[in-house]
């Protein structure tokens, strides 16, 4: 049974981008690809800075896109689940 966490993987990216961590971040979200049962060797793994939303508390956020490295398309579900907001 999966471990609840209150938490948004994009909530914890950009945690970790704000506190000088990013070098786990692509650590975290290969962790998070293999509980949701995909090979993370498959994927490029992007991480792309923005302003937040007005309001949010926060200054940035940071967006993962993930690239399959045959050329395919990601599933739809699974890029926009890897950016979902809490």
């Amino acid at each position: 049974m999966p471990r609840l966490n209150p938490f948004t993987l994009q909530m914890e990216i950009t945690r970790m981008f704000e506190q000088g961590q990013s070098f786990f971040a692509t650590l975290k979200v290969q962790d998070w690809l293999k509980e949701r049962n995909e090979n993370p060797a498959t994927y490029d793994i992007l991480f792309h800075q923005k302003p937040a939303l007005p309001g949010s508390g926060q200054v940035m956020v940071i967006d993962i896109e993930l690239r399959r490295k045959d050329g395919q398309p990601v599933d739809t579900w699974l890029q926009e689940e890897v950016n979902r907001h809490g």
